[in-house]
């Protein structure tokens, strides 16, 4: 934890944990204030989290949540009035504790002069040149100029925006790429399937960001808060511009905890966890070798979502353990889908049934989650099926692994960048923005009706990579998407279920005949030659003995 001292009423920080309200408490504050929405980062704990050990140390807080880049006067103002009525010294925090350090400056604009402001918040590690900027031109950030200037901005520094990143390096040496992302920490995401399965430790899913950032290309460390594509202009936090020639746009998705009722209450405990956390995968874990028996649920909300085998991938690796542990007949699965279909690839339904069937699960099909009461262990789901009338039914549980809904994040959502759905509007084959010719984007952010997955992303990255290089060439694009995305389904430890396709469900096996069919046992070091899939996964593989199964028929050796 970081303690940035602006002066001796304000200091301000990057995320804190529930941990540190003590030590903030010990260390002379009375009060903190939270300008981070939840469910901006896969690592982050809700606000109710931080409130309820805010209470428990004897500090007041208040909620004060700011769209990263999207602070208002009016946020200024509220920020201002906390700051009176609340007992000093405060503490406030966001992601880096930059729009803390930005509502702190609007704030103080009537009462300091600018060189006041810089220097303040220059002492505690704060550039607000930019914030200043805007206060001395009346309230707007103008891009005519910005404060750096790349040939190739990419926005979002997980697996797509490192990939396609390092793939244009290689086209393009020269090229000046700048990655702007605002976190420290790069997390292996389908790594957490394996961490709530008990195969990995949730420490081995991290990395640090500067680690992974390819070599030659700069990272700036912030939030993006618009885009002005009419202007080549990205706005970060701290109001600073950056300017460019090229952008692509891969931030990733939001998890939106919210959208269901009295979920963000009982997360981590009452036995309610979710694998799409960093800090609740291993609580996944712990509730699967506790539990010997009652009713476990699973649930998966409305597409679209990242990686939509994870909410089954997590109920086969549950029914796994119980049924090696001999507790399975004990235990009641309910995996309740918001869809209709067990997959989406009817090709790969008939492999999943049969681990559908050997754990004895009820598929509850048209069932959303809408809201949950904790302490009673009660999930109510909203069930609409087509052509009849929505009802809900609420259902008991012992245990409860929840995949929440998830959309565009906010700054991609109201951006000129957004089609009337809220993703980036994309050519569907060159990935090219439909109406600005010098903006690209991958990953799950954009609206191409693909699925998902870590596997498209690493597809998208060279296609784009190669549009873009043609594009400084002078031609015009010839790299196709085809929609290509895999979804490696562990049924149980040792085995998976490998789901590849395209647009439309069309099959398109990346490996050789002989893999499929299982008259062989796939050869890892042979594949990583051949690089059909990324080493990470291979690894991840080999760790849990895993071999390659054919759709129809899942074969173990």
């Amino acid at each position: 934890m970081e303690f940035k001292k602006i002066n001796e009423d304000i200091t301000v920080s990057p995320q804190i944990a529930p941990g540190h309200l003590a030590e903030i408490a010990a260390a002379g504050y009375r009060s903190v204030i939270c300008n981070r929405p939840d469910g901006e980062g896969a690592d982050q704990p809700t606000y109710d989290e931080i409130a309820q050990a805010a209470a428990d140390a004897g500090l007041e807080i208040r909620n004060l949540p700011i769209v990263s880049g999207k602070v208002t006067d009016e946020d200024a103002d509220a920020f201002g009035k906390a700051m009176r009525e609340l007992p000093g010294p405060i503490f406030a925090y966001c992601r880096t504790g930059t729009r803390s350090a930005t509502l702190w400056s609007l704030s103080q604009a009537k009462t300091m002069a600018p060189a006041e402001i810089l220097q303040a918040t220059k002492a505690a590690g704060y550039d607000m040149a930019g914030v200043v900027r805007r206060i001395v031109n009346g309230g707007k950030t103008p891009t005519d100029e910005g404060d750096a200037k790349f040939d190739l901005v990419v926005v979002g520094g997980g697996a797509a925006g490192i990939a396609v990143s390092s793939s244009l390096k290689a086209r393009k040496p020269n090229l000046e790429i700048a990655v702007i992302d605002p976190a420290e920490v790069h997390y292996y995401q389908p790594g957490w399937t394996m961490v709530g399965g008990g195969i990995f430790e949730a420490e081995s899913t991290v990395r640090t960001m500067g680690s992974l950032i390819p070599k030659g290309v700069h990272w700036i460390k912030s939030a993006v808060a618009a885009f002005e594509p009419q202007n080549n202009a990205v706005i970060l936090d701290g109001c600073r511009v950056v300017k460019y020639d090229r952008l692509i746009v891969c931030p990733g998705l939001k998890l939106n905890w919210h959208g269901v009722e009295g979920l963000v209450d009982t997360l981590g405990k009452n036995g309610v966890t979710s694998n799409y956390r960093y800090d609740l995968a291993p609580y996944t874990w712990e509730l699967v070798k506790g539990l010997k028996k009652g009713r476990a649920l699973f649930t998966q909300p409305p597409m679209p979502i990242k990686c939509a085998g994870a909410p089954q991938k997590a109920l086969y690796l549950s029914g796994d353990h119980w049924f090696r542990n001999s507790v399975l007949k004990n235990i009641d699965i309910q995996f309740m889908n918001a869809g209709g279909v067990l997959f989406g690839v009817k090709d790969y339904v008939p492999a999943l049934e049969k681990y559908i069937e050997k754990y004895d699960a009820t598929l509850n099909f048209f069932h959303n989650l809408v809201a949950v009461d904790g302490p009673a262990r009660k999930a109510t789901f909203k069930i609409a099926k087509p052509d009849t009338e929505a009802t809900e039914v609420t259902v008991d549980f012992d245990m409860m692994h929840v995949c929440p809904p998830q959309t565009a994040p906010d700054f991609i959502r109201v951006s000129p960048l957004a089609d009337a759905a809220g993703w980036v509007d994309v050519d569907q084959a060159t990935l090219r923005h439909k109406t600005y010719d010098n903006v690209w984007s991958l990953g799950d952010v954009m609206n191409a009706p693909n699925a998902k997955t870590a596997a498209a992303a690493r597809m998208q990255a060279p296609v784009v990579a190669d549009n873009i290089a043609a594009d400084i060439d002078g031609k015009s694009p010839t790299s196709m998407y085809n929609g290509y995305g895999s979804c490696p389904l562990t049924v149980e430890k040792g085995k998976i279920v490998l789901a590849e396709f395209g647009y439309g469900g069309t099959l398109l096996p990346s490996f050789p005949k002989w893999v499929i069919d299982g008259t062989k046992p796939t050869r890892a070091a042979w594949l990583l030659k051949e690089q059909i899939l990324p080493p990470i996964y291979w690894k991840a593989m080999l760790r849990g003995k895993e071999w390659m199964a054919k759709p129809e028929k899942v074969s173990a050796k």
